[in-house]
């Protein structure tokens, strides 16, 4: 087993490195404090290919492995995790309509999608349907040529300010073979966005509440099949669980990389810190759980590229592992800043905010539990 990138990988991620420190670092304290919802940014993005970067090369994607996604988004997110983030959504999202839209969709909205010149978000979340997903009421009647599209959703990123929105709703029966996928221009008469979440985190992207109210769209838009729904949602949750493992991943890197420089710029009683052995410890164990948890994510790429039978539980494994450890990296650095880690001055107290949210959505760790126990106890599955 080869864990060494090749070169065009390589060449790949240091590219958006590049990007990253040339288009986002400036900006990110920016955006997050004035809670700015970066378009131009993600424009630019689009013109590098990381809008779409394993959507079909039918709508103008890249159709790469996911393992080069993760270097694109682990990059990204050493210096902006909230940014990158949105950007794993989209992403999701494009790769959705590229693979499973009609002809007539993927013709009016692949190519900007896949440029970043349109963006669009996932609505799968309701009020009253967070980890329960299958049990969303949202419907979807269909009428003619037309569905019509009732009900609301929660917790929406990019809300508001996206153009494309995924739907998740129910054409059938209650339980997830009654749920359907759809294609919803976002600016289309009867939706209505709510305000703005004031969140801990993630402020350059905006979070709202979205309700359909009688909503028509055309039945072309619908992804895949009736009844595809949840299916469709959930074989974009497993990248989407990698993604936003990644992303932890990438903001632990950052602020380790923080710390160690930190380290050797402070002194006290005399010395810089760095040679203060407890210090090193702690320096020693963040390198280690970043580490581990780039494999994890890494591990479960390749097993969802392959189409491995155990790949959900490998994502869901790798989500668990590294959205938790990774935080937990992100507070030892703010921890050996003292009191400068409390201050908007460094960044290491936007990267804890960024990344605490990570071990709530794609699915909270705890159903990461039950989706690992499910596949291990009742499925039997021989994962090693």
């Amino acid at each position: 087993m080869n864990f060494n990138l090749s070169e065009e990988q390589i060449a790949f991620a240091e590219a958006a490195r590049d990007f990253a420190q040339g288009e986002l670092a400036p900006y990110a304290a920016q955006w997050d404090e004035e809670e700015i919802f970066p378009r131009d940014a993600f424009a630019k993005a689009g013109e590098m290919g990381f809008c779409a970067i394993y959507a079909p090369e039918s709508i103008g994607g890249l159709e790469l492995p996911r393992l080069e996604a993760a270097l694109v988004f682990e990059e990204m997110a050493s210096v902006d995790p909230s940014t990158a983030a949105f950007l794993t959504i989209h992403n999701m999202a494009t790769w959705m309509v590229g693979t499973w839209g009609s002809e007539s969709l993927k013709n009016q909205w692949g190519e900007a999608l896949s440029s970043g010149q349109k963006l669009a978000s996932y609505c799968l979340t309701e009020p009253g349907s967070g980890s329960d997903a299958a049990s969303l009421s949202t419907k979807a009647e269909k009428q003619g040529d037309n569905y019509v599209l009732s009900g609301s959703k929660a917790f929406i990123s990019g809300g508001g300010d996206t153009d494309l929105l995924v739907v998740m709703a129910r054409t059938g029966a209650e339980g997830a073979r009654g749920i359907s996928a759809f294609a919803v221009p976002a600016n289309t008469p009867g939706i209505e966005y709510g305000r703005k979440e004031q969140k801990m985190g993630w402020n350059s992207q905006s979070t709202r509440p979205i309700t359909f109210d009688k909503v028509k769209i055309p039945a072309d838009y619908l992804l895949g099949r009736e009844g595809d729904g949840f299916k469709l949602a959930m074989k974009g949750l497993d990248g989407g669980r990698i993604n936003i493992a990644t992303c932890s991943v990438g903001a632990a890197q950052g602020a380790y990389e923080a710390a160690k420089t930190y380290m050797n710029e402070r002194k006290q009683f005399g010395k810089h810190i760095a040679e203060f052995q407890a210090l090193q410890f702690k320096l020693a164990d963040m390198l280690t759980n970043i580490v581990a948890s780039r494999q994890m994510v890494r591990l479960a790429a390749s097993k969802l590229d392959s189409n491995d039978a155990n790949a959900s539980a490998y994502c869901a494994m790798a989500k668990r592992f590294a959205t938790d450890m990774c935080f937990q990296v992100c507070l030892d650095a703010q921890q050996i800043h003292g009191g400068y880690g409390y201050l908007k001055d460094y960044p290491i107290e936007r990267l804890v905010r960024d990344t605490r949210v990570h071990q709530i959505l794609e699915g909270t760790n705890e159903i990461m539990r039950v989706i690992i126990a499910r596949q291990i106890l009742v499925n039997g599955a021989d994962i090693r």
